[in-house]
């Protein structure tokens, strides 16, 4: 994009006070300065899309802007530590702050979250499907791009993490060429019934494994039973697998407060004994997909021998519904969620400040801990 046309975009979406502080450093004369970034939270360097956007526009505008990386990407971060330093000139540099800001608070705090989903079911696998609930398609990319972040780190420490999406445009974000996914409940309704959509499904794509919805009828057992036998040899093939995604209006098929107690005292008494929140509770026993959900569907399929058929869960699976399933032991085969996104959006506000001007530290009072201190154990991101 020419800069004119750049340089247009900027100010027309960055907030006034910074094109007029252009403006007045352009009368009065240019200094090099250096802006350093941090949030007020923990989370997860995920950097690289807002460093991407910094250098396109350096380009644009034939500069050079020096960026150093304190916490490299998938780097845990600490609450107020500086992720980044910024050095050039004030001209170039000042009307871009609001637009980076934009670039990197969310996708920290989400690519945080998956990291954490992904330590606490480390045996489990996770597919991202996020895209239903982002702002757009620009969230959409920092989305996917920040689980991919959290999931990386996770993985080095041991757990299986997000192994894909649910779309083909940030489906490379995961190293896959496409998305992953088979039908919506709109399919169910459209085909009359559970068993119909996952022949049409299956007549239509018969090389992909078969996941099928099986809460729309409010049948989850008698409905994922129909398909296994419809379906023998996939189930027997471990192609075949049932998605749990119960709304929390109503219990899964044959489960209320007495029976869902009963679940988990059969397979993991110690949860429902440890439960410290009513939060915790719900997840464990209550409405939707719960952990005692999960138990009593299991239960069903292994009772009518179909061991091989594996259970795909949405619905809320968010950091603590994750501890929680983990602490049930609940039988879970593949997490489908975009309960990673950030929960409380006030909590990704990243902030700059500037902390030195031509080389000399300077830094609004009550900041001092932004100030550059150990320049040996950071990392230099590529600069344009």
């Amino acid at each position: 994009m020419p800069r004119a046309a750049i340089d247009q975009d900027i100010a027309a979406r960055t907030d006034v006070y910074f094109n007029r502080t252009r403006a007045i450093v352009e009368r009065y004369g240019d200094r090099r300065v250096t802006y350093a970034v941090f949030l007020r939270r923990p989370v997860i360097s995920a950097p690289r899309l807002a460093l991407g956007w910094l250098n396109e526009v350096a380009a644009a505008r034939g500069c050079r802007f020096d960026i150093e990386l304190t916490h490299q990407e998938g780097d845990w971060v600490g609450a107020g530590e500086p992720l980044i330093y910024i050095d050039g000139a004030f001209t170039l540099l000042a009307d871009l702050e609001t637009l980076f800001l934009q670039k990197i608070g969310a996708a920290c705090v989400a690519a945080h979250n998956a990291y954490q989903m992904s330590l606490a079911l480390p045996e489990v696998p996770f597919l991202a499907m996020d895209a239903r609930h982002c702002a757009g398609a620009e969230m959409q990319e920092l989305m996917a791009y920040a689980a991919s972040v959290g999931s990386r780190a996770a993985v080095r420490e041991g757990a299986r993490g997000f192994i894909g999406n649910a779309t083909d445009g940030t489906a490379h974000y995961f190293g896959a060429a496409q998305g992953f996914g088979t039908m919506p409940h709109a399919l169910i309704g459209y085909a009359g019934s559970t068993l119909r959509a996952a022949e049409m499904f299956h007549e239509t794509f018969p090389d992909q494994t078969l996941t099928v919805l099986v809460d729309y009828y409010g049948r989850e057992i008698t409905d994922g039973l129909a398909v296994c036998a419809r379906f023998p040899e996939l189930a027997a093939e471990g192609r075949l697998s049932m998605r749990l995604d119960t709304h929390g209006g109503r219990f899964l098929e044959g489960l209320d407060p007495a029976e869902s107690y009963a679940a988990l005292e059969r397979h993991a008494p110690g949860a429902i004994r440890r439960y410290r929140s009513d939060l915790e509770l719900r997840h464990l026993v209550g409405t939707g997909v719960s952990a005692a959900a999960i138990w009593r569907m299991r239960e069903a399929l292994d009772e009518a021998g179909h061991t091989e058929v594996r259970l795909t869960v949405s619905s809320g699976f968010g950091v603590d519904k994750c501890r929680v399933m983990a602490d049930a032991h609940a039988p879970i085969n593949l997490v489908g969620t975009g309960s990673f996104l950030p929960d409380s959006w006030s909590e990704t506000y990243a902030t700059a400040d500037i902390v030195a001007y031509d080389g000399q530290p300077q830094v609004k009072v009550g900041r001092e801990f932004l100030l550059r201190r150990n320049a040996a154990r950071t990392g230099k991101a590529p600069a344009a």
